[in-house]
């Protein structure tokens, strides 16, 4: 398939007109346009970020950062914590970190009421578990035969409409066996405000041997709505073009950053977490359990990790997703090193090769 139309399609005057998306310098589209250091704080928005009645302010601060780095070697049969070399204890808390979980036991009860509030001050997690660059690799096989690798990136911050944002990227890309019957080579980055972990905006580009397609959706949590455009080119239809608009409940994830917002769970053994999601003109609430902790063999070594089943519920009923299982790292970073998906033929797996924790 030709994919000469693909810079047009990128193309959207409506969400261009809603969304300014300002990047660091050295990776700004805007020439002459300086972005802020990672580290300042947004100026707050005009019009305040609408929430749930009883919703109280978070202290906008994070816990300090883990100086360890992962050696992506195993040493002999050592039980691997995820960024810290083998026979290292993981860095402990630091005395930030101490101060914020003081100040925890006074907050009142996070909104939404369907979060759990173990480990949050607020909106804010007491310890942060992203890092600017870090990066997750996982070779996805079927039938035990490589067919892609998924990366899975923080990269650096940016300002959405004048808010600090998180930039949280997922890229997928086949391997050359399977390319030679079907390539893909897709990229979506959610921008997610660093104050109240509610995402603004995602970008989607699919470039596929059998389509083409740019989507873009804004979550404006003012009036509380999504709006998503999709501009698509197929083989068999053409051009095609979407765009939907609906009512979306406080604090909703996109299905992308609910990829990154699970990970701020404590995630303990027995206990189901909870928040919502919205995604194709619908309003869904994600829910996971995590059903035990074991050793997870990898290819960087044995890992400790936490197993989570995960569900959806539309519109008050269960809707099973299948034998669908999601290993994170048991520690503070709660890393994604497995996803297991049983498809009508086989299980499809997609594990961790390679893990950079970022500063």
């Amino acid at each position: 398939m030709k994919y000469e139309k693909a810079d047009q399609m990128k193309k959207n005057e409506e969400f261009e007109g809603a969304v300014t998306i300002v990047k660091p310098q050295a990776e700004s589209s805007s020439a002459g346009t300086e972005a802020p250091p990672a580290e300042q704080t947004a100026a707050k928005s005009e019009t305040p970020v609408k929430a749930d009645k009883s919703a109280t302010k978070s202290s906008g601060k994070s816990a300090g950062k883990t100086s360890a780095k992962t050696t992506g070697k195993s040493s002999e049969k050592a039980v691997k914590t995820p960024g810290v070399p083998a026979g290292k204890a993981p860095a402990k808390s630091s005395k930030a970190s101490a101060k914020t979980e003081a100040v925890v036991t006074e907050t009142a009860t996070r909104q939404p009421e369907i979060e759990d509030s173990e480990g949050f001050n607020g909106r804010r997690p007491v310890n942060d578990p992203f890092r600017v660059g870090e990066e997750v690799v996982h070779d996805v096989h079927y039938f035990k035969v490589s067919a892609g690798e998924l990366r899975m990136k923080v990269e650096p911050f940016a300002m959405v409409n004048n808010r600090k944002s998180y930039t949280f990227a997922v890229e997928i890309r086949t391997s050359s066996l399977f390319s030679s019957f079907y390539s893909v080579e897709d990229r979506v980055e959610t921008f997610v405000d660093y104050e109240d972990l509610v995402p603004r905006v995602f970008q989607l580009h699919v470039k596929e041997s059998g389509q083409l397609r740019e989507a873009k959706m804004l979550f404006d949590v003012e009036k509380n709505t999504a709006t998503f455009w999709e501009k698509k080119v197929t083989k068999d239809h053409g051009e095609e073009e979407k765009k939907q608009n609906w009512e979306i409940l406080p604090y909703t994830q996109n299905v992308y950053s609910a990829i990154y917002y699970m990970r701020n769970f404590k995630w303990e053994t027995g206990k189901e977490y909870s928040f919502r999601v919205g995604n194709d003109n619908e309003n869904l609430v994600f829910s996971g359990k995590a059903l035990r902790r074991e050793v997870l063999n990898t290819k960087l070594g044995p890992i400790k990790a936490i197993v989570v089943q995960p569900k959806i519920t539309l519109k008050g009923k269960l809707n099973p997703i299948g034998d669908n299982f999601i290993w994170l790292s048991d520690d503070d970073r709660k890393y994604i090193l497995r996803i297991e998906s049983k498809i009508k033929i086989g299980t499809l797996v997609s594990e961790v090769v390679e893990i950079k924790p970022g500063k």
